[in-house]
């Protein structure tokens, strides 16, 4: 198979286009959080004329979900401080710290509190590594019945998933080492957007590119994977920006 790429950028009526050029089928346009960066993949017998061309007749959905994205919740930097709202497995918590001698822990005292116990003076990154030490260890335990379910769904094994946070991605796979890597963020979101990405990364030990096949497979193993991908592209974004 020719697995030749090419990506570049064109400008399509002021708007600014990556265009990855591989050895696929068909034609696809994405739109994609934050600030609605567009690109598409597209097979190598187009041409720019005919690239173009596909994009102008998507521009009304092209617009419709930048506006969509302009309307998204954005958080500010958070300070750590009591008051806040922070974000655990899907839904909204206001956050309260308080101040005791003794070693640091976190816990929901009812359905709408995060409380975080911290050390008298402690500052903002010490609080924010408490939470976010906490997040990981909840993070971790969802994965052992995911991957108990999936892994004979999909008929692949996965040797190792790692959580760290990420700037980029949601997530990612080392196919030849089959470790996968998620980022910290997903402890925030709901379990069905933390469901996608796994999957999605898991399909990545089959099909390498995200070509017709993948999203075949995704239809196969996931047929609701878009309504998980659009949930997880509504949710409030952290002060970082990710995309998927």
């Amino acid at each position: 198979m020719n697995t030749k790429t090419n990506t570049y950028h064109i400008e399509v009526q002021g708007l600014s286009v990556e265009v990855i050029r591989k050895d696929i089928k068909n034609f696809y346009i994405g739109v994609h959080p934050p600030n609605g960066r567009i690109r598409v993949s597209a097979p190598l017998r187009l041409d720019d004329d005919a690239i173009r061309m596909a994009i102008i007749s998507r521009l009304g959905w092209i617009r419709r979900q930048q506006a969509a994205f302009e309307q998204q919740d954005r958080q500010s930097q958070r300070e750590f401080v009591t008051g806040e709202s922070h974000y655990f497995q899907g839904k909204r918590y206001r956050l309260d710290v308080i101040e005791q001698d003794c070693p640091p822990k976190v816990w929901l005292p009812n359905n709408t509190k995060i409380a975080i116990s911290v050390r008298p003076g402690s500052d903002r990154d010490t609080r924010a590594a408490v939470l976010h030490r906490w997040y990981r260890q909840h993070l971790r335990a969802q994965l052992p019945p995911l991957l108990e379910k999936w892994e004979p769904k999909l008929g692949v094994s996965v040797n190792e998933v790692r959580i760290k946070k990420m700037k980029t991605l949601w997530g990612s796979c080392n196919i030849e080492a089959k470790r996968i890597w998620l980022n910290l963020e997903l402890a925030k979101k709901s379990n069905s957007c933390l469901v996608y990405v796994l999957v999605h990364e898991m399909v990545h030990l089959l099909e390498r590119n995200h070509n017709d096949h993948f999203h075949a497979l995704m239809d196969k193993f996931l047929p609701q994977w878009r309504t998980y991908r659009d949930e997880l592209n509504r949710a409030p974004l952290a002060h970082e920006d990710w995309q998927y």
